[in-house]
This record gives structure tokens, sequence and C-alpha cells, in this order.
């Protein structure tokens, strides 16, 4: 199983993202960096332990406000060995193609972007793209079939559960097990990712355990509940 921080840019910062509440999202602090710019923040998470996979969240893309292209190009200048899983609202099979051609990382689909199922097919037929099941207190966001069928799936898929990231309530164990029972139905094997709520080294043993490809985590590695020796044991 493979660790993959995570962080979430807004306004030229990195943020600490909570439930999905984008709105109330401040500048991260950090003990791992002494600023919440995002060079700063990643050089401190790779400190931490080589990472290989950096998950990237652009929020200001996603609401439609802007864009951390620049950024995202600087991370990319600055860690080349990093692979970036970049979520920009990208829900276009041009968007795919481009990002692919410019080398700025794998595209990250959330269904949250996604306004039909036509769309999704268009967009998740385009190329080497990770899809991101994005689930919120409420249920599935975006459109519901997607959630439903694996036949749609790519090979990467995130079960993505907003209502717990940043809350320490730990993952979404039962949202897991219901997208592997999906896919085994239709004799399909995607490597799943799980999101939000992950505590500490005993949720990421459980996780291991559950055939669970990787997992994206972001506050436990920066208030140190996972620290150097679990993170290095995942990287």
């Amino acid at each position: 199983m493979q660790l993959i921080p995570v962080v979430d840019l807004k306004g030229g910062y990195v943020v600490h993202a909570r439930r999905g509440e984008r709105d109330s999202y401040r500048p991260i602090h950090t003990p791992l960096a002494a600023t919440s710019a995002p060079l700063d923040v990643v050089a401190g998470l790779l400190a931490l332990a080589p990472f290989r996979t950096l998950y990237v969240a652009d929020l200001d893309a996603i609401a439609g406000k802007g864009s951390h292209g620049a950024v995202i190009d600087g991370l990319r200048a600055a860690f080349p060995r990093l692979d970036l899983w970049v979520d920009a609202g990208e829900a276009r099979a041009d968007q795919v193609h481009a990002r692919a051609a410019q080398g700025r990382g794998f595209c990250v689909i959330g269904t949250e972007t996604l306004p039909d199922v036509a769309a999704a097919k268009d967009v998740l037929a385009a190329g080497d793209v990770i899809l991101s099941l994005d689930h919120d207190a409420a249920g599935p966001r975006g459109p519901v079939s997607v959630h439903e069928d694996p036949a749609l799936w790519p090979e990467r898929v995130i079960v993505m559960t907003l209502a717990r990231v940043g809350s320490g309530e730990g993952p979404d164990l039962a949202a897991l097990e219901r997208t592997a029972a999906r896919a085994d139905g239709i004799g399909r094997h995607p490597s799943l990712y799980a999101a939000g709520g992950v505590r500490g080294p005993e949720d990421l043993d459980r996780l291991a355990a559950m055939g669970t490809a990787g997992v994206l985590v972001a506050s436990a590695l920066h208030d140190g509940r996972i620290g150097p020796d679990t993170a290095r044991r995942w990287a």
C-alpha cells in the first residue's frame, strides 16, 4: 500500500482542509514547513518520507475561480521525481489530453464536477486518468450511475469521503467495501485508494489488510499522528 500526501491549494497557499467546507479553509500551519507556500510544504513532506506521489487539489480551479497551474508547474520543476495527481475540476477529454501533453501530472476526475454520465464516459476514456468517487454526508456527489457502474471506472479509483477529510474520524471502510464489492460483481479489480479521516498507523494497517492500494493523507502527517517511521514504511 502506498501513502500519498495531499496538498489543497487555495489563493496561492496550501490550506487546511476539513470536512469539505471549502469556504472556511485557511492557510495551513504545520511543523513541517515555515510557511504555507506550496514549495515549502511539499519540501517538508518529502523531508518526512520519500513519497513517490503527491495529490494536488486545485480548489480555485474546482470552484471555477482561477487556477494554480503555475504553482503546479513550479512543483513539477522543483520535485521532478514526484508523480503528481492533480484534481483541477477537469471534466473534458481535451483537458485530459492537454495535461498529458504538457507533462503536468495525471488528471483526477472527481464525480462532483461531472455534469452527467455522458460526460463521464467521454472523459474517463480519454487517457490514463484517476477517478475520484466523491461522497459527502448526504451521499454520492455527481452522477449516481458513475458511482454504481464499475464498467465505467479506470484502473485507479479513489473513494473520497469529503465529510471525513481532516476530521480524524477514521476512514470510510464501508464505502471502500461497497466499492470493492461492486467491482468484484463484474469481475473487475481496479486499484482502490482511500481518502478522508485517517487517524494514524492502526488505520493504515487496517486499510492495507483490506487490500487497499493506497491512502491519501494530509492532517495526520502535519500533526504528527503519522510520524517519520510510519510514513517511510508506506512511502
